[in-house]
């Protein structure tokens, strides 16, 4: 990712509650040999269900996590789209589903607003002592996707954007086009306001990296559009992706997050497996199938996981 993950977590609360980071070679960090300071009582004999947010992406993931598990011999069930975070993150501690694919930034600043932690192990261990009873996250992978404020390059060369810090200069005068729920997020209108000191003329409610807010964006009728940064659609429309000089916008490595009843060692190898071998760059391709060749997401998944020796 473009920023510094510098912002350390701090308190000996942190330290003493979550059990120091082992690094593995393969780049992906877990809180212990099993992935997790929770244990491991969780059986998923009785399987698995699993859900995902409205975004082509989280779907793909769902679908991944589904073939590997499959492979492992566990019963699955993928309830897909079912909405925003504010939606599945209840509907996991409800039980009405057992595993998510989650972003790590993402995760840990809707449950703790004031969170500062950026890099990958701070945030592994601030969500772990962030996280309610009965849920836990898993090893993060080698993918990432993390949100971006894009613009034309037409807009940027005619107000002088290259930051989000340059938005400041033209306070009241752009619309920001994103999903409704950022003109709510520290990740968003909020924390632009906060950090940048940025005032928009107009908030538009459209979706998450979808084609509403593309469209928006390439029609003018929106300045800034709230993008994931493994948006094919970024590069192919030559739109400026603007820095983030003082961090707003945190590390977005793909973690699974789990209940505990579901979360064995069956389960933990599969989805460690998947996140060791599934790169940002072949994450980003699965999106362009999916959003550009009109793929069905559950199709794209499977090809990749019988691919790369993931299932039979």
């Amino acid at each position: 990712m473009q920023m510094n993950r510098r912002t350390l977590l701090g308190g000996l609360f942190a330290a003493a509650a979550v059990p120091a980071l082992s690094a593995c070679a393969s780049g992906i960090t877990s809180l212990d040999s099993e992935g997790t300071a929770g244990g491991g009582g969780g059986s998923s004999k009785d399987g698995v269900t699993i859900g995902t947010a409205n975004f082509t992406e989280n779907q793909v993931l769902g679908y991944l996590y589904a073939a590997v598990l499959e492979a492992a011999g566990v019963k699955v069930k993928v309830r897909p789209n079912l909405g925003t975070r504010e939606i599945v993150f209840p509907a996991l501690k409800g039980g009405d589903i057992d595993l998510l694919p989650e972003y790590q930034g993402a995760l840990l600043h809707y449950l703790d607003p004031k969170a500062t932690a950026t890099e990958e192990g701070e945030m592994q261990n601030a969500i772990t002592v962030a996280l309610p009873a009965g849920l836990q996250v898993l090893p993060y992978g080698m993918a990432e996707d993390s949100d971006a404020f894009v613009v034309t390059r037409e807009t940027a060369k005619k107000y002088g954007l290259t930051s989000l810090a340059d938005l400041r200069k033209q306070n009241g005068k752009l619309v920001i086009g994103a999903a409704p729920e950022v003109k709510k997020r520290q990740v968003g209108v909020i924390g632009l306001k906060d950090v940048y000191g940025v005032e928009f003329k107009e908030f538009k409610s459209l979706d998450s990296s979808g084609p509403l807010v593309k469209g928006a964006l390439k029609k003018g009728d929106v300045d800034v559009a709230n993008l994931f940064t493994t948006d094919t659609d970024i590069q192919a429309n030559d739109w400026v992706v603007l820095s983030d000089p003082e961090n707003l916008i945190p590390g977005q490595h793909v973690v699974p997050l789990i209940a505990d009843r579901k979360a064995d060692s069956t389960v933990r190898k599969a989805l460690a497996r998947l996140g060791n071998i599934l790169t940002t760059a072949q994450l980003t391709e699965l999106n362009r199938q999916v959003d550009k060749d009109k793929k069905d997401p559950e199709d794209v998944a499977n090809a990749y996981a019988k691919q790369h020796g993931l299932a039979k």
